[in-house]
């Protein structure tokens, strides 16, 4: 059997390379079309010309590794039906699970490597890809918005915050209202108002500050500060900035960092955390997107329904990219949980390929 294995590896292993070069160089044909005259138009060099395009190379690989494990599998059990293989295979008694089993190891490591890749081959090519296109093309500095106003959110102890104004150049903020507030009653327990909040020494310095304290509507006691510390703020400057960075340009671990940061002040992150699962699902297409090939490899090479199964492999992969897209786009808008937006398609495709393939066993 280890003779079939490594011959199965083999002939796909050649495919492989030969539609992964295609695709390369397909799609970089493409992207340069399409981008070249704009990026052009605005005086870049071809020194950066040609750093732009290599750097776009990764995420190209990546978003169409699906396609190229297709095709490398439809070809390669094409190759066998036309040539009888597979029925000599059969023949001997080997089951079709059995005798792709090779190739269901290879998607697996190889949607392993796209994982891997996609934490650090892809989020650096992707950002210095931005540095080229922003400040050497376009002549724009890239950096985190580090100035915002009227923040709102919901801290730990149900304390509610506003903040009128953020200088992170600085490391201050201004007009600030803290607000302890029992949830269930909605009665107030205590207020802090300031003007500016400095950090200093790694804590915020509260300045010209007052804290009331209630007993339910009635103030209980009211304390003047011109300067002074509050234990209850957990936030530090780095969590109000919002990163430059794509989710795409960050590693898994950077965005969920980023994610916990985004929480902590009550800012939106449903799409990050749809992006932070998609980085571990989609490299797992691979696998499932394999599984439709399997089921030519029981097609006589006579049947008049093999171009059919081509083009219904596919479609099946194209689909697969679409209905990401479309789960992605509801996650965005909160109609599909986060986790469910980037596995629903894995799962529903995943339930389909593993049909075909106990229907190609039959």
């Amino acid at each position: 059997m280890r003779i079939l294995d490594k011959y199965i590896i083999r002939e796909y292993l050649k495919i492989f390379l030969v539609i992964a070069f295609s695709f390369s160089v397909l799609f970089l044909i493409v992207d340069i079309s399409d981008r070249l005259p704009r990026l052009l138009n605005r005086g870049a060099s071809w020194q950066n010309l040609t750093l732009y395009f290599v750097l776009r190379i990764p995420y190209l690989m990546v978003l169409s590794s699906p396609v190229m494990v297709l095709l490398s599998g439809l070809f390669l059990m094409n190759n066998l039906a036309k040539h009888s293989e597979s029925v000599a295979i059969r023949a001997a008694g080997i089951s079709v699970f059995r005798m792709v089993s090779p190739l269901l190891v290879f998607g697996l490591i190889f949607s392993i490597g796209i994982l891997i890749f996609g934490e650090y081959v892809l989020p650096s090519a992707e950002y210095h890809r931005k540095v080229i296109y922003k400040e050497r093309i376009k002549n724009q500095k890239i950096e985190d918005k580090k100035a915002r106003s009227h923040i709102y959110y919901l801290g730990k102890d149900n304390n509610l915050y506003y903040i009128g104004y953020f200088d992170g150049y600085r490391g201050q903020l201004s007009t600030i209202d803290i607000t302890t507030f029992l949830p269930e009653s909605g009665e107030i327990r205590k207020k802090v108002t300031a003007s500016k909040a400095v950090w200093e020494d790694d804590k915020w310095v509260f300045k010209n500050c007052y804290i009331r304290t209630f007993d339910g509507n009635r103030l209980q006691k009211s304390e003047f500060y011109e300067a002074t510390e509050i234990e209850e703020v957990d936030v530090t400057p780095i969590d109000f900035v919002k990163s430059a960075k794509d989710p795409m340009a960050m590693n898994y671990f950077e965005l969920r960092e980023y994610i916990e940061r985004l929480k902590k002040v009550g800012e939106k992150y449903t799409k990050e955390l749809v992006e932070l699962n998609i980085k571990l699902s989609f490299p797992f297409a691979n696998l499932i997107i394999l599984l439709f090939s399997i089921p030519l490899v029981t097609t006589s090479s006579r049947s008049k329904g093999k171009g059919l199964i081509f083009a219904l492999g596919l479609f099946v992969c194209f689909s697969y990219l679409s209905a990401l897209r479309i789960c992605q786009s509801l996650g965005y808008n909160e109609v599909l949980s986060p986790v469910m937006a980037a596995w629903l398609p894995n799962i529903v495709f995943g339930i389909l390929g593993i049909y075909f393939v106990v229907r190609a066993e039959i």
